[in-house]
């Protein structure tokens, strides 16, 4: 939006805030000019002065947020309310929804205030809020408008580096595709206690780049770290099928069973790697059982073409299993 667009905007949404009556209408006015041209501070000014003049009215229009422009508001609501946290959720948030608007040119994002108090928890919140819709941040144009993250995340991680929130910013850093500076935050995370997110995150990146050996070492890492947990194992477990060792994946299986024995995904993992390397009829019935009652159609379906390719299995079996997968 034009600069002269933009003055339109607020022109309106003054006229709607004092002679309208209606700060809902100014919020939605306001909003769309800060969502078109993020780094215009003239809005923001406007919403302030519509702040200072009408905080209850305001802060009950933004109290309910349940739309991107009034989430948007909320967000510097929130900062001028000096709630830093609130403010850097709610910038999560919309920029989740939309990340090919660079929302956090906003002024307010860089601002030594909001900087120097937003809490590392909640700024890593507001990270993983950010890659909420699977959209696809690794572009060179996306890094440009997550560059205010990034400072944030630098600025952040120095003040105030917990080791769990650090491990969640590493997670955008690799999303956005800054695999160096994501292995340099689980580092620092590292640096001040090692912690079982730390190794699982840097077992994401490694797997990112290509480094199978690597992404097995993290995990194995993060499970001594944790050795009851079976979350942990199934994830190992699940590399060492990618990469077809299935006598590996078996044994990882088994050993969150021991944990967690009542556990679908761990139970069909283990009917799934079993009918892979042994061709059992039994392994693979159980998995066709077991298939139907899976939340996650994506990790089911990779189970039922892992178990039939096992050796010498029934083709109506077989059959069976992928008319499941395929419908």
């Amino acid at each position: 939006m034009s600069n002269q667009a933009v003055a339109a905007g607020v022109g309106l949404a003054r006229v709607m805030a004092h002679c309208g009556g209606s700060p809902s209408a100014a919020v939605h006015y306001l909003a769309g000019a800060m969502a078109s041209a993020p780094g215009n501070p003239e809005p923001y000014a406007a919403l302030a002065e519509l702040w200072r003049v009408k905080p209850s009215e305001l802060a009950e229009v933004v109290q309910g947020a349940d739309s991107l422009r009034t989430v948007l508001a909320q967000s510097y609501v929130n900062f001028l309310r000096g709630d830093m946290d609130g403010a850097a959720l709610a910038m999560g948030s919309v920029t989740g929804v939309r990340p090919d608007i660079a929302w956090a040119d906003a002024p307010w994002f860089g601002d030594e205030r909001f900087l120097g108090a937003v809490s590392a928890d909640a700024l890593a919140e507001a990270a993983m809020r950010t890659m909420d819709y699977g959209h696809d941040l690794d572009t060179e144009t996306m890094r440009e408008r997550f560059r205010p993250w990034f400072q944030a995340v630098d600025v952040v991680s120095a003040r105030e580096p917990l080791p769990e929130a650090l491990a969640k910013m590493a997670i955008l850093l690799r999303a956005c595709g800054l695999t160096d500076a994501s292995f340099a935050l689980c580092d620092q995370a590292d640096s001040v206690e090692r912690i079982m997110l730390t190794e699982v995150v840097r077992a994401g990146t490694w797997r990112k780049v290509g480094d199978y050996q690597q992404t097995v070492a993290a995990f194995e890492r993060a499970l001594a770290l944790e050795p009851a947990n079976w979350s942990l194992c199934l994830d190992l477990a699940d590399v060492h099928a990618e990469q077809g060792d299935f006598t590996s994946a078996v044994r990882l299986v088994d050993q969150g069973l021991r944990h967690e024995p009542a556990e679908l995904s761990l139970r069909a993992a283990g009917a799934a790697y079993r009918a892979r390397l042994t061709g059992s009829v039994a392994d693979l019935s159980e998995l066709i059982e077991l298939a139907r009652e899976m939340p996650n159609d994506s990790y089911r379906n990779l189970l039922i073409d892992h178990a039939c390719a096992g050796p010498a299995l029934p083709a109506e079996l077989v059959a069976e299993a992928r008319h499941i997968r395929n419908g």
